[in-house]
């Protein structure tokens, strides 16, 4: 799996129910033909990210086949997973320390 583009986005909570923050990040991967998740529209998935102090944890995703904007019933592989998360939290860092320097 390989990530070709993404967005994100702080979720603003103006009940302050939630706990922490939350962020929405749009990534567009590829995978490999061999995949079960392949398409050749290529794939975009919705992870919805929790920050709690240091706590980085994905809170639910979706994957989107984008040929057809249908959301496929797939769980990602733990090491997919972890790898998601790794640039999640990477991003959230990069983007908090250019916070910080202006």
């Amino acid at each position: 799996m390989n990530i070709t583009q993404f967005s994100i986005e702080e979720i603003l909570d103006p009940t302050k129910i939630i706990e922490g923050k939350r962020y929405e990040f749009l990534l567009d991967v590829e995978v490999d033909e061999e995949d079960e998740l392949y398409s050749a529209a290529g794939l975009e998935i919705r992870v919805i990210v929790g920050v709690i102090d240091d706590n980085v944890r994905i809170v639910n995703y979706f994957i989107i086949d984008k040929a057809n904007n249908e959301f496929l019933d797939f769980a990602l592989e733990e090491d997919e997973e972890a790898m998601i998360l790794a640039f999640c939290k990477e991003e959230l860092s990069a983007d908090s320390s250019e916070i910080e320097a202006e």
